[in-house]
């Protein structure tokens, strides 16, 4: 099989890591496999490398001469552990002090400037995958394996909406098989680095955080994978965050459409971006544990088995508002609810969840609550007029709420899916303040207290999903 192996940062977080990592691969290799290995910076490096960026624009030099210390004993660690070979060790030092060096450059020009620009926040972020690069691909020749190591900067061509560049698949396509496949065609194992891309004026450019994942199936969908694995810190995606249910177990097979869901609304274990080019291939994605490989993990597919259950998970997302616009004067009039999201769009705040009467005297929808405050000052502009005349009665927000997605396929159609959810609810006291369920009928969403989301999980798991 042609096989796209993306690694996590705690998958490669120190040298014992980075060489089980290794040994994953090159177990696999040795089965007959051809194999892109993916890898994400070690864990915590890079909000230390985006840190740094921001504390140098705000005049802070210590913070990021402290941080280069710490990265360079972190890196040289690991490097110690994994090479054998004292000429190998000192080639490869150099390389991540030059690296380093680099770093230590964009962020006194920075700091100089006294602000980071997004394209300067990208070139300083991207250096994590870029530092690790180099000892994973040498972990793997430790073990006998003919490697190439390869930034994601020759391969992933973007848009240059820095910090959150999105793939040009047509050119990426042509460059990854260009460049890849005569590498796997001759038994070379290639490693990449994830999270990053260049425009097409080779200008460094990242995915998002959390976007290594998006890089192994942008890979795998230029490459025609035959599957991609994600390897990671837990078995797989499971029924309900662990550490809240006891009872929560590992999903054996879900959904494209489930699994975008479920990451969408808090699920941590897989990147929003990552499910779409997987999808555009039919190319299934596997959720596997680094720390236990022999556990199979979670297959996402287009078209999974049944498992007699009619909701797959429930996830929940904290730290939320509710920003309500109410007043009798809203209903029937056309286009309110176009300018309340347009105003919303334009301050460019992430709208989670909506909801509104039939009797349309209101509309609400939840934000992170820390642009509740932006929203609501934009809104009371916007609507100053409405105000004046009585057709809004008020602008408010309720903070200190979570968000609970229940999510499943097997919903879609299922009669009395509602009711048990509020019934669970009910059981336990406690209250729903607002409610909304998506025309595909993977996903319903209810708002509840903060202080009540722990209990809501464990209510509606106990009841849906068993």
């Amino acid at each position: 099989m042609r096989l796209v192996m993306k690694f996590g940062g705690t998958s490669v977080s120190g040298g014992a890591r980075i060489k089980n990592a290794a040994a994953i691969v090159w177990q696999h290799a040795q089965q007959g496999h051809a194999i892109v290995t993916a890898t994400s910076a070690m864990s915590g490096v890079t909000d230390t490398l985006i840190r740094s960026a921001r504390r140098a624009a705000e005049g802070d030099s210590a913070t990021y001469f402290a941080a280069l210390e710490r990265l360079t004993e972190q890196h040289l660690a690991a490097l110690d552990e994994v090479v054998d070979d004292e000429a190998t060790r000192e080639i490869l030092q150099k390389q991540i002090a030059r690296l380093l060096d680099d770093c230590g450059n964009l962020c006194r020009s920075i700091h100089v400037l006294g602000e980071v620009t997004p394209r300067a926040l990208d070139a300083v972020a991207s250096l994590g995958e870029r530092l690790i690069l180099p000892i994973l691909a040498q972990a793997l020749r430790e073990r006998g394996a003919n490697v190439e190591a390869i930034e994601a900067s020759e391969l992933i061509v973007t848009d240059d909406n820095f910090t959150q560049a999105s793939p040009l698949m047509d050119e990426t396509r042509a460059k990854t098989r260009a460049r890849l496949m005569p590498l796997l065609q001759n038994g070379t194992l290639p490693v990449i680095t994830g999270f990053l891309g260049a425009t097409r004026n080779n200008v460094v450019t990242t995915l998002g955080r959390g976007g290594s994942d998006y890089t192994g199936t942008i890979i795998g969908n230029a490459l025609d994978a035959d599957e991609v694995w994600i390897w990671t810190d837990v078995n797989g995606v499971m029924t309900a965050d662990p550490r809240i249910v006891s009872s929560a177990e590992t999903l054996a097979e879900i959904s494209y459409g489930e699994a975008a869901e479920l990451s969408y609304f808090g699920a941590k274990v897989i990147h929003p971006k990552t499910i779409a080019p997987a999808a555009e291939r039919d190319t299934p994605i596997r959720i596997l544990n680094t720390f236990e490989p022999g556990h199979p993990g979670t297959r996402i597919v287009r078209a999974p088995k049944l498992n007699g259950r009619t909701a797959k998970a429930i996830t929940v997302i904290r730290k939320l508002a509710q920003i309500t616009i109410e007043g009798r004067g809203m209903q029937g009039v056309p286009g309110v609810a176009a300018r309340v999201f347009t105003t919303v769009a334009r301050e460019a705040i992430n709208v989670l969840m909506i909801s509104q009467s039939s009797s349309e005297q209101n509309i609400c929808f939840v934000v992170e609550a820390t642009d509740a405050a932006r929203a609501i000052d934009a809104l009371e502009k916007e609507f100053e007029l409405d105000r004046m005349r009585g057709n809004i009665d008020r602008i408010w927000a309720q903070a200190q709420i979570a968000i609970l997605a229940v999510v499943g396929a097997g919903m879609k159609g299922s009669p009395g899916i509602a009711a048990k959810v509020f019934g669970a609810l009910g059981m336990h006291g406690i209250n729903i303040i607002s409610i909304a369920q998506g025309s595909s009928e993977y996903n319903l969403s209810l708002v509840v207290d903060e202080q009540n989301a722990d209990a809501a999980l464990r209510a509606i798991h106990s009841q849906m999903v068993k």
